[in-house]
């Protein structure tokens, strides 16, 4: 089984239900989301090896993302754990002729404020055959980029 490392920031999804304004409704679903984690996830449906490498903070919300990696099937054991925020991304589906809204609230998140030796990349690295990073987890602040370099 060919192994995959994806490499970025998963974050808690507070959405209104279905195609509803934000607080249009009292109720913000709560799920987690994020480019690199989505990829991560979709390699592991496909059968492969998928591992995903990300900081989190050591509460609760961050323990419920890693869960909810780890229920579809992605090896979680190489992330760094420490800081105090977890990114959050409000998501409103558009209806109509009406775009879809999303709001990042993601400053001094866990990741950003990852220490580049906070991974041991060489042992992530070994046997891998596929690394996925997008432009988006080093443009999160000098330590995103130099872990991302180093990754």
């Amino acid at each position: 089984m060919k192994k995959t490392v994806s490499f970025g920031e998963i974050m808690l999804r507070l959405s209104p239900p279905g195609f509803e304004r934000f607080f249009q409704s009292p109720v913000l679903g709560a799920t987690f989301g994020g480019g690199e984690a989505n990829v991560a996830v979709s390699l592991s449906h496909f059968g492969l090896d998928s591992h995903y490498v990300t900081r989190l903070p050591k509460h609760a919300i961050g323990e419920s993302a890693i869960r909810s990696l780890r229920a579809e099937g992605v090896n979680t054991s190489a992330g760094d754990r420490g800081g105090e925020r977890v990114g959050i991304y409000f998501a409103e589906t558009g209806a109509s002729q009406r775009a879809g809204v999303v709001v990042y609230d993601r400053a001094h998140s866990a990741i950003s404020e990852m220490e580049p030796d906070g991974v041991d990349w060489d042992a992530v690295m070994s046997g891998a055959k596929w690394f996925h990073v997008t432009g988006i987890t080093p443009a999160l602040g000098p330590k995103a980029a130099e872990a991302t370099r180093k990754a």
